[in-house]
């Protein structure tokens, strides 16, 4: 098949790497993929590199921008009408909100037989004015119109789409966000080298986060319970593994209480060094407050590390009360605080948790089941225009 792959930008994130999996199970599966991207600056890093040593063809198209810009829209419609024309592919497939929006309609106009569109996360939510998320719903379910197939990450991220009018229900499938599961299994580092690379005695205990420093990750709500938890078990160490426009005001803030020998920094990791890292944890702290599935969760995981998450979107589909770690309720600090010191304080519960988790990550994660589900939905589509 030729198969098209559409996304807004290559920065380092779940979307993207999921997206990057798909292209090059594809290829390597003997299709023909082609991946078109918009420009991706900005401190999260890009994983444009990666996709240019795929072996599969890859275009980038500078109108298409993440922020809402008219001209810029209007452009990126148009070239991909006029890419999807050169190309005749027999499936065009878009990831994130403004990708999503603009790849459909331009597939849809030019006809293309099958156009599936994969929800990460949805561009509406909480957390922003009542008009923002108006005008989002209004256009996702205008792009919903514009495609044959939806591919959800998590059941969750169906439930909102069809709570909000968006898609019918024959048009859903839920595909687990799939990852390379190898190097989380097998990680090239041993826990002891890890801790004294990152300056962390064998005595600490490590509750790690893996998200960039922006609104929503819920790092303040981990600053905000850090006094009371340190007071109550000195040994917590805290490793934040990620970067953004957050930084600067964490460190200030770790600084002056005085908490610099518990917090760790890392700053921005590329993506194939997360798994060398994981090994150092002993809990995984995700007090997200939003998430289509949240990726870094099932990373750790994979390496038997118990998770504590917000119960949202997908993040519960995962971290399973009693089985694979603790979800509290979104925005809940005194419930987060109660979570962690209880994993901190119980080695044996941790141990039964982690050892569920990895069994649950591997069955439901791997790449490889993700690409082949993603294949049969395109093979059960009658090869016939709109």
């Amino acid at each position: 098949m030729k198969i098209v792959h559409v996304i807004t930008r290559l920065i380092v994130g779940g979307a993207q790497e999921n997206t990057l999996l798909t292209c090059e199970g594809m290829y390597r599966c003997g299709h023909d993929v082609t991946l078109i991207t918009g420009p991706s600056p900005g401190p999260e890093g890009s994983l444009m590199p990666r996709a240019q040593s795929g072996g599969y063809r890859v275009i980038v198209e500078s109108n298409l921008v993440r922020n809402v810009h008219p001209w810029q829209d209007a452009q990126a419609y148009w070239r991909l009408r006029q890419i999807f024309r050169e190309l005749q592919p027999d499936v065009v497939h878009t990831h994130s909100s403004k990708a999503g929006i603009v790849g459909r309609a331009a597939a849809w106009s030019v006809k293309v037989p099958l156009i599936v569109h994969t929800i990460h996360g949805l561009p509406f939510h909480p957390y922003q004015s009542p008009m923002t998320n108006a005008a989002w719903v209004f256009l996702e379910r205008f792009a919903a119109r514009r495609c044959h197939k939806i591919v959800c990450v998590a059941e969750a991220m169906k439930r909102q789409a069809m709570a909000c009018g968006v898609g019918q229900p024959e048009q859903f499938i839920t595909i687990y966000s799939g990852m390379d599961l190898q190097p989380f299994l097998h990680p090239q580092e041993h826990r002891i080298t890890v801790r004294k690379k990152l300056g962390i005695g064998t005595d600490r205990l490590v509750l790690g986060t893996i998200a960039r420093l922006q609104p929503l990750k819920g790092h303040d709500d981990i600053l905000a319970v850090a006094d009371t938890l340190l007071r109550a078990e000195p040994r917590l160490t805290f490793l934040w593994i990620g970067d953004g426009v957050f930084r600067p005001r964490f460190t200030a803030q770790i600084e002056k209480a005085g908490w610099k020998n518990h917090f760790i920094l890392s700053g921005l990791v590329p993506p194939e060094q997360i798994p060398n890292l994981i090994p150092a944890m002993d809990i995984m702290v995700h007090p997200s407050y939003r998430e289509g599935l949240p990726r870094s969760v099932v990373q750790g995981m994979l390496e038997q590390v118990p998770a504590i998450v917000y119960d949202c979107d997908g993040a519960g589909e995962i971290c399973i009360a009693d089985e694979t770690g603790i979800p509290v309720k979104t925005g809940d600090r005194q419930a987060l605080k109660t979570a962690i010191l209880h994993l901190a304080q119980h080695s044996a519960l941790r141990n039964k948790l982690g050892t569920r988790a990895q069994t649950l990550a591997q069955a439901k994660f791997d790449a490889d089941i993700m690409v082949k589900q993603l294949l049969r939905l395109y093979d059960q589509w009658p090869r016939s225009a709109p």
